[in-house]
């Protein structure tokens, strides 16, 4: 009864002109812990005339990037094994969707944002460069030392989709974008203006390491690059066996093992799953990432970037032909460099689409 008197009140609420967004947002009030961050007081980085009156901010925000050229993008981009045959292996988006569930499961646990969560989890990888980060490493060797994928994915969000009008994103899912990004970092970083200003910005860099640890080591194993013999034995001691036991296990800890502190909320893993997890890290880069296979892969996945890359400075007009296939805004000098606008063009570039361009640029066609 007392559940059906809710629901009687809230279409009540409805009939009398309260906007659905708002009945969301007096929900999370109600039901997200004081840490958790509120809807109503997102801000975007432009003011907008149209306000939907059933999603809050952060629903907007999730909906745009679904939307979005570059998310679609993302199934045709590496994660690890580079354009693999098997219908199994794990690409960019479905790494993506991995993490976006691991990082609601822990939001929803915590009492925190599920829709704030989600939609930097979704973000977070949109300006990954073809080839995983193989393409990321050519980029920074061509084009400039400070390139990132989480500054890209930024750039992604405020400059390149739309046709170059952006998606106008709240200020916390951009922040959450931008600091996603560890490498071989901290998990849990303590540096300040290194972690995202929201709970659940820092939650979504914690889920990005559950989902790829677990997901990279079982298509690993798939792909025999590794055997389940060479794992180590306090990974499979402390974490489990299978690629479920093992998720459950880092996700169940983080939810353990974190809360207020001194007034602050802190992400904790707790001691063994944390070391084991680091662990298994070092494991994967040594014995898969940079294993021959799939470096040896990356080389040549290099060679294609570069060649692009140095086409396009010198051919700027197939460049703009090639920005308009992509649905981006033209180069403009005025308000980008030649090789800002050439490396935009091929970090939004999938696997396969750099593949067939320099082959149809470089190699010669026969006839028929």
């Amino acid at each position: 009864m007392k559940t059906n008197k809710k629901i009687y009140i809230q279409k009540n609420s409805l009939n009398k002109n309260l906007c659905i967004q708002k009945e969301f947002q007096l929900r999370e009030k109600n039901f997200l812990s004081e840490y958790g961050t509120l809807s109503a007081n997102a801000k975007r980085r432009k003011k907008e005339e149209n306000i939907c009156n059933i999603r809050t901010p952060f629903q907007l925000d999730r909906d745009r990037i679904v939307y979005s050229n570059s998310f679609r993008r993302l199934k045709y981009k590496t994660q690890v094994f580079l354009s693999p045959l098997g219908d199994h292996y794990r690409t960019r988006l479905t790494h993506t969707l991995e993490v976006a569930q691991i990082s609601r499961t822990i939001a929803r646990a915590m009492c925190l944002n599920e829709d704030l969560a989600e939609a930097i989890a979704l973000a977070h990888d949109l300006g990954h460069t073809p080839f995983g980060h193989g393409g990321e490493t050519a980029l920074i060797e061509i084009y400039s030392p400070h390139f990132s994928h989480a500054y890209q994915s930024l750039r992604v969000v405020d400059s390149l989709e739309n046709k170059g009008k952006g998606l106008n994103l709240t200020w916390e899912v951009r922040d959450g974008i931008l600091k996603h990004s560890k490498g071989f970092g901290n998990i849990i970083p303590a540096t300040p203006g290194e972690t995202a200003i929201t709970v659940e910005g820092r939650i979504v860099r914690v889920a990005d390491i559950i989902a790829y640890l677990n997901h990279d080591l079982d298509d690993a194993l798939r792909g025999k690059v590794i055997s389940s013999a060479e794992v180590p034995d306090i990974c499979i001691k402390k974490l489990g066996k299978t690629h479920s036991q093992r998720a459950s296990i880092m996700i169940e800890q983080l939810v353990y093992n974190s809360g207020p502190r001194n007034g602050k909320f802190i992400l904790d893993m707790g001691k063994d799953t944390f070391h084991s997890m680091i662990i298994l890290r070092k494991f994967l880069y040594d014995k898969v990432y940079r294993s021959p296979g799939v470096h040896n892969e990356f080389v040549k996945a290099k060679k294609v970037i570069i060649g692009l890359y140095n086409y396009f400075l010198n051919n700027p007009d197939v460049l703009q032909r090639e920005l308009v296939k992509m649905e981006m805004a033209p180069w403009d000098s005025s308000k980008n460099p030649l090789k800002r606008s050439v490396c935009d063009l091929i970090a939004s570039m999938t696997d396969r689409y750099a593949m067939n361009l320099y082959s149809k640029i470089f190699l010669p066609n026969p006839l028929i």
